[in-house]
């Protein structure tokens, strides 16, 4: 009798002492680690290259000064409507240099000098003609005593050449009074311009008109002002006429083509816009980005597709993100892109199997920013942790954040 009841009491305490070790161990083993997971399914994929782009007006005529003058103020402004062939803008010869008293007189008397010119060269146009008429009356005498007998042959021959060399001395004097004629002209046109008198060559103007009927996209310059050859002046556009450019990264460019259907999101809660890829440039060019990191980047090109009444409100160079669709498959096993961890020069997830965390090497195909497709190593349904952290390793206990709000 008091050997039963020591066993059962040895057997109390034996419990007790079990249960107090076992009660120890629970305590300090480690609290299963907080995951969120998610589940790789079944279902379309699609890769694109997102970037933001901006519009553009197709075609865009820059209209310059054709001559160095002064440009009058523009009447145009921003948003105008324009007629071909309407008055853009009206440019005038500059102003004169100034000068001073003591070169305008230089002026003054340079035409004193001219006019003196010509009279003497019209004086020698009426000294020539009166010579010229005196050596034809000596031909029609010494042609009158040939014809008597009275003279010779070479007297009349010699009087005849006389007359030809007058001739020819009256048409020099003509041809300088002529150049004098111009030289005036010339001279009294500087001196008009020194003054600034009127019924100068400041009074004209050069009307400069629209090549195409459009819009007014930019006016360069709208004050009055002095502008050289080439200097722009109004930049027009038909605004009905959009297109997209984006640049991208040259290795996104290679998965670019033609044809490609693009989803325009301009923001604002509008609804997304329709285009397609038209061309993708083949020169590349530099960019820094925000980072500070030089980028090697190319244009791509996109139409819009979407009825223009949808995208009447755009204009130019306004601002559009573009989801450039590049691959596009309709049953596909997909897993998130959170999930994914590079391990032993491949890719890897862990699954969240019965409490633990397990180690899964996978093999995927094509990646988005935000799914990759599977080739083997995960099936659908399977759940898998997202962002794991350096705490997840393999046969670790985890435990969903979704069960743990549940429990509390």
């Amino acid at each position: 009798m008091m050997t039963n009841r020591r066993w059962i009491t040895r057997g109390s305490w034996l419990l007790l002492a079990t249960l107090a070790i076992g009660a120890l161990v629970w305590a300090f083993l480690p609290a299963p680690v907080d995951v969120d997971v998610v589940a790789v399914a079944r279902g379309p994929f699609v890769k694109t290259v997102d970037e933001d782009g901006k519009t553009r007006v197709r075609e865009r005529y820059v209209i310059s000064a054709p001559l160095a003058g002064r440009l009058l103020r523009v009447a145009l402004k921003v948003g105008d409507d324009v007629q071909e062939g309407a008055l853009v803008a009206t440019l005038v010869p500059s102003a004169p240099a100034f000068l001073d008293v003591r070169t305008e007189r230089g002026l003054a008397e340079r035409v004193g000098v001219v006019e003196a010119e010509q009279l003497r060269a019209e004086a020698a146009v009426e000294r020539a003609t009166v010579a010229l008429t005196q050596a034809q009356s000596d031909l029609a005498r010494a042609a009158t005593l040939a014809q008597q007998g009275f003279t010779s042959k070479q007297g009349l021959e010699h009087t005849q050449q006389e007359v030809e060399f007058k001739a020819k001395e009256l048409k020099v004097a003509q041809y300088e009074a002529h150049a004098v004629t111009h030289q005036v002209a010339f001279a009294k046109a500087a001196l008009a311009q020194a003054r600034g008198g009127a019924g100068g060559a400041r009074d004209q103007g050069w009307a400069i008109r629209a090549p195409i009927a459009g819009r007014v996209l930019r006016v360069a310059q709208e004050s009055e002002a002095v502008v050289q050859v080439g200097a722009p002046i109004v930049e027009l556009g038909d605004p009905r006429n959009l297109e997209v450019a984006v640049d991208v990264l040259t290795t996104d460019a290679a998965l670019i083509a033609p044809g490609q259907p693009v989803e325009l999101d301009r923001g604002g809660g509008a609804a997304a816009l329709a285009g397609r890829v038209r061309r993708v440039e083949p020169a590349a060019f530099t960019k820094v980005s925000a980072l500070g990191v030089e980028e090697q980047r190319v244009n791509v090109v996109i139409d819009l597709v979407s009825p223009p009444a949808q995208w009447a409100d755009l204009g130019d160079a306004f601002r559009v993100d573009a989801r450039i669709v590049v691959e596009r498959r309709d049953d596909a096993v997909t897993i998130p892109v959170s999930a994914l961890f590079r391990h032993d020069g491949g890719w890897a997830v862990f699954a969240a199997r019965d409490g633990r965390a397990r180690l899964q090497p996978v093999q995927i195909g094509s990646r988005s920013g935000v799914t990759a497709t599977v080739v083997r190593g995960a099936e659908p349904g399977d759940l898998v942790i997202a962002y794991p952290t350096d705490a997840i390793a393999d046969g670790v206990r985890v435990r969903p954040r979704a069960q743990r709000a549940r429990a509390g």
